[in-house]
């Protein structure tokens, strides 16, 4: 199946792109890059990169690439089935609130689902090493 996905790094660089092979029990996946993109990679011509996790920050699987960044999420729905609720805290200070079936900080990541329903990501897969804190609310 093809997701959407933004790989945001940890030092803030993004790239966007469409995966097929994406899977918490890989430590990498193949990102195809969107038309005109540009990167700094040193490679001519080249369309589909091999992104490796521990590099991450989060993979954010999104509904579109535009998103609408003048939106201010709101963390107040109730998720049915998507687990228990989460604050998480990034090392860079960014917050989310979501929701997590399967947290555990000895583990490289875990999806997290967020908790507004009108948020442009459907899911994040958090990368443990780039958390300052996660709690359960």
């Amino acid at each position: 199946m093809q997701s959407k996905v933004v790989a945001r790094f940890k030092d803030g660089s993004i790239i966007k792109g469409i995966t097929n092979d994406f899977s918490p029990l890989k430590k990498h996946f193949h990102l195809e890059l969107m038309d005109n993109q540009v990167i700094d990679v040193k490679v001519d011509n080249l369309k589909t990169l091999e992104i490796d996790l521990t590099e991450l920050k989060g993979a954010f699987f999104v509904k579109d690439f535009e998103g609408n960044k003048s939106y201010d999420e709101e963390y107040g729905d109730v998720v049915i089935g998507a687990g228990r609720k989460v604050q998480v805290t990034f090392e860079d200070g960014e917050v989310i609130i979501g929701f997590a079936l399967s947290y555990s900080p000895d583990r490289l990541g875990f999806f997290l689902v967020p908790a507004d329903k009108k948020s442009n990501n459907e899911r994040i897969y958090v990368i443990n090493a780039s958390t300052r804190k996660v709690e359960f609310l």
